[in-house]
C-alpha cells in the first residue's frame, strides 16, 4: 500500500470515527500533496510525499515555536495534535546522536577543516538524512562539531 493510498483509507477512517482533527490534518496534507504533483506535473511517489508531509511537519513546528512565544497555549497544542498526525507518516526520525554520528563520519570521509567546510558537509548528510531528521537540527549539529 502507497502512502497516498493510506492516507486515503485513514480518511475514511477518521470520517467514520468522526475524529474531526485527524480528518482535517489528512485533508490539508493531500491538497499540500495534490499542489505538489501539480507543480511537478507527475504523480508523487512515496518519496515525494515524504517529502511534502516532511514540509506540513517543519510548518507545524514553526507555528508552534511562534505560538510559544506569543503565549497561545490553545494554539500550541492544536499545532501539536496535527504535528503527531503528520509524524505517524513519517519515518521514524532519528536522534540528536544519531545525526552527530553521520555528521562525524561525513567530516571524516570529506576531511573538512572547519566552518568553511559546512556546505560541503551538508551536502553529504542531508541526503542520508531526508524525512528522518530536520535540517535545521542537522545544521546545528554540523556548525557545533566543525567549530569545535
Amino acid at each position: 500500500m502507497t502512502l497516498q493510498e493510506r492516507l486515503q483509507a485513514d480518511l475514511k477512517q477518521a470520517m467514520k470515527d468522526r475524529d474531526d482533527t485527524r480528518k482535517s490534518v489528512i485533508r490539508f496534507v493531500r491538497a499540500a500533496i495534490h499542489d505538489r504533483e501539480i507543480e511537478k506535473q507527475a504523480a508523487l511517489d512515496d518519496e515525494g510525499v515524504i517529502e511534502a508531509l516532511g514540509r506540513q511537519a517543519q510548518q507545524r513546528r514553526d507555528s508552534i515555536e511562534a505560538f510559544e512565544k506569543a503565549g497561545r497555549t490553545d494554539l500550541v497544542e492544536k499545532e501539536r495534535a496535527e504535528l503527531a498526525v503528520i509524524q505517524g507518516y513519517l519515518p521514524e526520525q532519528m536522534s540528536e546522536d544519531e545525526v552527530a554520528d553521520i555528521v562525524k563520519a561525513a567530516i571524516s570521509a570529506i576531511g573538512a577543516a572547519g566552518p568553511q567546510d559546512i556546505g560541503k558537509v551538508m551536502g553529504r548528510v542531508m541526503p542520508q538524512v531526508k524525512g528522518k531528521a530536520p535540517g535545521k537540527m542537522v545544521s546545528g549539529i554540523v556548525q557545533e562539531i566543525l567549530r569545535s
